[in-house]
């Protein structure tokens, strides 16, 4: 017998507009020109090697990937990741499942995170409607599609709306390509029961995001940058909602993290950033550069001239590049992220620094806009 679960038809959701919220993105946003605060010497050196070995990269046409946790959206720093995209300085943009609500909720209401221990206290906590309805029907509509789950959301914002098939018309697909192509099948079957279940007409549903000027993935989506998102089962407040489908998340995760692996494959000569993300970032790197030296092994290559440039407000004091991995008995043997991406190979450096003023410093270096 299966265990028993919690039925999630049963909560009560309130609208996403009777939230309190801490962060509004017009006032709370940073400008491309605002000067780095807090950043060391050794901060300003590394900016500087960065952005040297990110010129070079883009000569070469190699990836330079930028991977960053859900705070680097909520402290307002779109405009600089968009820039970035724009200017053409990286190839790839990467982030967990909150960093996807954030730049949503912004997009959709310009306003996002709330109290959590607050509403957690009152049983509210990330149950909202419109973050649940919306995002978790994008994937599921993205499923059907073939897309990733930055792709799906990214979509859905920049076209403001959804496109709903007709129930008849996907139950037709899923019997046709059942032997063919069971997994459109599958997602067909899927989204014929979402829309079924929540009464959903058929069509084009519009969605208004007054915001979208602030979407970093709707951009990324309409430049045709890969920005990629990287969830896990539970930790993000779309599981609250009864629209939530595990097949679809599974499914659009599963496409991000196979074309996250083949920007990583690209990383002969190229750069690879991790901003504020202490455990998606690097467990996802080191499953996929090892699969990506699989493929160069076969091919008698193998990736060896990769800069990673770890950014954190932690501090440490060990140098990784000069002594290696410190012992066991060390603190500094402990702090994860370092270790996992010193034991890939390439060249690593680690910088204590806040994640508004590394990324404005890298901008502002690479175009030259020091203020």
């Amino acid at each position: 017998m299966p265990y028993p679960k919690l039925d999630r038809d049963q909560l009560s959701i309130k609208k996403l507009d009777t939230r309190k919220n801490k962060v509004y993105i017009e006032k709370d946003h940073i400008p491309v020109t605002q000067k780095p605060t807090h950043l060391s010497k050794l901060g300003e050196q590394l900016i500087t090697k960065t952005a040297t070995r990110i010129r070079f990269a883009r000569q070469q046409q190699r990836s330079v990937m930028l991977t960053f946790g859900a705070h680097t959206i909520k402290n307002g720093m779109a405009p600089t990741l968009i820039a970035l995209m724009d200017e053409g300085w990286v190839t790839h943009l990467s982030t967990n499942g909150a960093g996807i609500i954030h730049d949503w909720e912004f997009a959709f209401q310009g306003k996002s995170s709330e109290d959590v221990r607050e509403n957690v206290d009152h049983g509210q906590f990330g149950i909202w409607d419109e973050t649940g309805f919306y995002i978790n029907l994008a994937l599921i509509v993205g499923a059907y599609q073939g897309l990733g789950y930055g792709e799906s959301v990214g979509k859905m914002i920049f076209h403001e709306g959804l496109q709903i098939p007709e129930i008849s018309f996907l139950h037709e697909e899923a019997r046709m390509k059942i032997e063919t192509n069971p997994d459109i099948s599958a997602a067909a079957i899927d989204l014929a029961g979402i829309i079924k279940k929540f009464k959903l007409q058929s069509g084009f549903m519009s969605i208004s995001h007054p915001f979208k000027k602030y979407s970093v993935q709707a951009r990324a989506y309409e430049l045709g940058i890969p920005f990629t998102g990287h969830p896990m089962i539970g930790h993000d407040i779309i599981y609250n909602h009864p629209m939530n489908h595990g097949a679809a998340l599974g499914r659009t995760a599963l496409n991000d993290f196979l074309c996250y692996a083949r920007s990583v494959s690209n990383l002969e000569n190229g750069v690879y950033m991790s901003i504020g993300s202490a455990v998606m970032s690097p467990m996802i790197f080191e499953k996929a550069l090892s699969m990506s030296q699989n493929l160069k092994i076969q091919d008698n290559s193998h990736i060896d001239n990769h800069y990673m440039l770890i950014v954190d407000i932690t501090k440490s004091d060990w140098d990784w590049q000069k002594n290696g991995e410190p012992p066991m008995d060390n603190p500094a043997y402990y702090l994860r992220y370092c270790k996992t991406f010193q034991r890939m190979g390439g060249e690593m450096d680690y910088l204590t620094a806040d994640n508004r003023d590394f990324l404005l410093g890298i901008y502002q270096e690479l175009s030259h806009k020091i203020v």
